[in-house]
């Protein structure tokens, strides 16, 4: 069963309670910047195990000592959805573990 997409107001409500979060292009989206590019490879190695736990998946994109996250729902046609808000809010509680902010 298709993902019910969220209001605009929805996201902007939930995107309160993930500090650095932001709506564009029909996403949230983060970037978070780590302390070294190794430190940045376990980050995305520990969102991907996140990722397959959730059975939901973000594009993930490994820069030096940068990740950064953008994730919408395709079964919802590209919208934002709880789904994606679970997976922002997982990330989110992981990366101080990391030291990434």
């Amino acid at each position: 069963m298709p993902s019910e997409p969220l209001s605009q107001k929805e996201i902007e409500d939930r995107l309160r309670e993930l500090p650095g979060w932001s709506f564009e292009d029909d996403r949230i989206q983060r970037t978070y910047r780590l302390g070294s590019h190794r430190a940045a490879g376990a980050f995305v190695a520990h969102v991907c195990v996140v990722q397959d736990e959730l059975n939901h998946h973000s594009d993930l994109t490994l820069g030096y000592d940068t990740v950064r996250l953008a994730v919408n729902s395709h079964d919802a046609g590209g919208r934002v959805t709880d789904k994606d808000f679970a997976l922002a809010e997982r990330v989110q509680a992981l990366a101080p573990a990391h030291g990434a902010h």
